[in-house]
């Protein structure tokens, strides 16, 4: 069997491509560099092909679904307040190179895909209440709306054509090869590399907002096993923990952890921010048979352990 992780050289994809390659797979990775390194790869890179290109355009899509069985689509460009500042590009990321990627799997009778969705697709529906996959969708960002759209065309895919693909919704992963030094950085990466070097975390907010953390070893797990299950077919799952933690309260996890106390500081909310969510895990668990195995607690502690024996790297 042949596989394709597509944005196989940034955070999440490369964890995968690293779990696929341990089992002795066959791997394929497509990625345009744009957020992806390649330094993800390096201590694996003799045990895959790499095919640079750029998913918005269709006949790279054909090129690199070649051969294969399965597709595993990660690529996007993962930040709402890069969508709000560049709404198109982030469609381009993410709606018409999904639907590149279908077509393209579909003509090669790839047998199942796999698409990262993401929790912002929820916006604040319903408040405080977990969030379950037959709410209505409520995005507040272009990268909401986006990935919406986007499992929406694999939805409709696997109805009209048959085609297998699972659409999985990732609840604020975090974990080794999360970049710390981009201005749209996820708010893990973020504290550790602040706390590290004895400097006061950002929140933005009243650091009351609540976020369902998922370590990424969980959506390594995830995304193998939706390849798998019998009836994971043509379905959307959350993957999360299912429960909320607030940043304050992670502040307060990560001075125990690091073994540190230094105040956050406190800027205003940003535009787009949701204010609480977390996952209701119960279709995952009853459908999928899938559940989330590492602890938040856990993923910290080997993710600050990475980030201590990977200092150089996050610094460049």
């Amino acid at each position: 069997m042949k596989y394709l992780v597509t944005g196989g050289a940034g955070f999440i994809g490369s964890n995968i491509v690293s779990s696929l390659v341990s089992q002795g797979k066959d791997v394929r990775v497509a990625d345009n560099f744009s957020t992806g390194k390649l330094e993800n790869l390096d201590a694996i890179s003799e045990s895959i092909e790499i095919v640079e290109g750029d998913l918005s355009e269709l006949d790279y899509a054909r090129t690199i679904v070649d051969g294969v069985d399965y597709v595993i689509h990660q690529a996007a460009i993962p930040s709402v307040p890069r969508s709000i500042d560049d709404p198109i590009g982030n469609n381009q990321a993410g709606v018409i190179a999904t639907l590149n990627m279908l077509v393209a799997s579909r003509d090669s009778n790839v047998r199942r895909m796999t698409y990262a969705s993401s929790s912002s697709i929820y916006g604040e529906a319903r408040g405080g209440e977990p969030k379950t996959e037959d709410m209505l969708p409520a995005p507040l960002s272009p990268y909401g709306v986006s990935k919406l759209a986007a499992e929406q065309y694999c939805m409709a895919f696997h109805t009209v054509y048959g085609f297998e693909v699972v659409a999985l919704r990732y609840f604020n992963v975090f974990g080794p090869r999360q970049d710390p030094n981009s201005e749209y950085s996820a708010v893990i990466p973020k504290f550790i590399d602040a706390l590290l070097k004895g400097d006061r975390p950002k929140i933005y907010g009243d650091g009351e907002q609540t976020r369902d953390f998922t370590y990424v070893g969980n959506i390594v797990d995830a995304n193998l096993h939706a390849l798998m299950h019998d009836e994971a077919s043509g379905q959307i799952f959350n993957i999360a923990m299912g429960s909320g933690n607030s940043l304050n309260d992670l502040v307060d996890t990560l001075h125990e952890l690091i073994g540190v106390n230094i105040p956050p500081v406190y800027e205003d909310a940003r535009s787009g921010d949701i204010r609480h969510s977390y996952a209701s895990v119960d279709k995952a668990l009853s459908v999928l048979k899938f559940r989330a195995e590492t602890s938040v607690v856990d993923g910290l502690m080997q993710t600050i352990d990475w980030y201590r024996s990977n200092e150089k790297n996050t610094n460049n």
